[in-house]
Parts: structure tokens; C-alpha cells; sequence
């Protein structure tokens, strides 16, 4: 008896589907940083890459609970003196909601060299339609 490592020849990977619309943003986050890690799978290895893709639709329409919208900031940082931007996360939303979903995803991922593919493997649509039909992915309702 031994155990299971997944590697490259033996990762199956699927394609998923969320559905962001009236569900909160951190919660999505969290289910499609679950199935990017392959954490849902019984062959999990967490040195391994097993994860499947990601369409998330209607990011949009994601809500941010309690005063997030005012109080939450998007930062960054040009490493000049005085490079500091924010932007808030009401403004942030209603231009680039896709950032906003991709942000939260990526916190959700652990910080090495597997997070960068996983990334790769995520795509995040404002409306409803996405280009990803001919790949059959399956509806994700566990959020």
C-alpha cells in the first residue's frame, strides 16, 4: 500500500462555473480559490498542481456586506515617494469588478510558485455570457 502523489500525467482537470449574482464577493472568492487549489478533489497533493478551471460570471453583480463599500480600499504602490493610490472599493466595483474578484481570489491562494498557474486557470466575466461553453463546464453551487 502507498500513498497517492499527483503529478502532471495523472491531473484531470474540469471546468467549473460560478455564479457571483447576489452572492457575497469573499465567499465566491473563497469557493474558486477551492477548486483553482484542487482542494475538493480526494487526490489532493499540496505540493502539486491539481486544480481546475474557473469561469466566474456576473462579477458585477457581487455584493461587499456591511460598510465595505466605503470604508474597504484598493491600494497600490509605484515604490516613488509619495506613490501611494487608493481607490474605494464603491468605485473600484463600478469600473473594474473583474479586479475586484480577482483580488479577493488571489489573497485566497496560498504565496508560491503554484499560485501564479492556478491564476491562469481562472476567468472572470462582468455579464452573464463567457466564451467558455465549447469546454462544458459545470455549475458550482456550493457557495
Amino acid at each position: 500500500m502507498s500513498t497517492f502523489m499527483a503529478n502532471k500525467g495523472n491531473i484531470v482537470r474540469k471546468w467549473y462555473i460560478l455564479d457571483a449574482a447576489g452572492k457575497p464577493l469573499g465567499k465566491t472568492a473563497a469557493a474558486a480559490a477551492t477548486l483553482l487549489r484542487g482542494k475538493h478533489k480526494p487526490e489532493f497533493t499540496p505540493h502539486a498542481d491539481c486544480g481546475d478551471f474557473v469561469v466566474i460570471v456576473n462579477a458585477e453583480k457581487a455584493v461587499l456586506t456591511g460598510k465595505k463599500l466605503e470604508q474597504k480600499y484598493y491600494r497600490r504602490h509605484s515604490g516613488w515617494i509619495g506613490g501611494l493610490k487608493e481607490t474605494k472599493y464603491r468605485l473600484l466595483m463600478q469600473q473594474k469588478p473583474e479586479l475586484a474578484m480577482q483580488l479577493a481570489v488571489r489573497g485566497m491562494l496560498p504565496r508560491n510558485i503554484i499560485t501564479k498557474d492556478s491564476l491562469s486557470r481562472l476567468h472572470i466575466y462582468r455579464g452573464a455570457e463567457h466564451p467558455h461553453t465549447a469546454q462544458k463546464p459545470e455549475t458550482w453551487a456550493a457557495i
